[in-house]
């Protein structure tokens, strides 16, 4: 009998597996978020990640797509969880200035102390003191 379980060989993912992985992100770097949502509630895990960590959340933030990024938190996703560099999606979001996502994220649960740096390290990097007051960091 086969180990062989669907989607996958013994050299890992198959090819429409991977296909499919790459158009969902893609589909968060273009803030596509009700097709996101559909992706979601088939059954796609809310914390995928790519093959350098970043996870849906990640790329929708860091491309600036506040609704995305709501809509995937709502769904499960974590906040703060970190690629493989230890960057939350936070950081990223600041580093990008991008206001409505970090708002987004900080209602959805990002913790500006999370990651390395952290969002408020980033902030502090780049004189952003507004973003110092929200995070509630001096």
């Amino acid at each position: 009998m086969s180990e062989h379980t669907e989607g996958t060989s013994a050299d890992g993912p198959d090819e429409d597996v991977i296909e499919l992985a790459t158009k969902i992100f893609d589909l968060a770097r273009q803030g596509e978020a009700q097709t996101l949502a559909a992706y979601l509630d088939a059954g796609v895990p809310a914390n995928l990640t790519n093959d350098r960590g970043d996870t849906l959340v990640m790329l929708a933030a860091y491309h600036g797509h506040a609704e995305a990024v709501t809509v995937l938190l709502a769904r499960g996703a974590e906040a703060d969880r970190a690629n493989d560099r230890g960057q939350t999606p936070l950081a990223g979001a600041v580093f990008k200035g991008e206001e409505a996502v970090i708002r987004a994220l900080l209602a959805g649960g990002a913790d500006p102390d999370a990651g390395t740096p952290s969002a408020v390290d980033t902030a502090r990097m780049f004189a952003k003191a507004d973003l110092l007051e929200l995070f509630g960091a001096k």
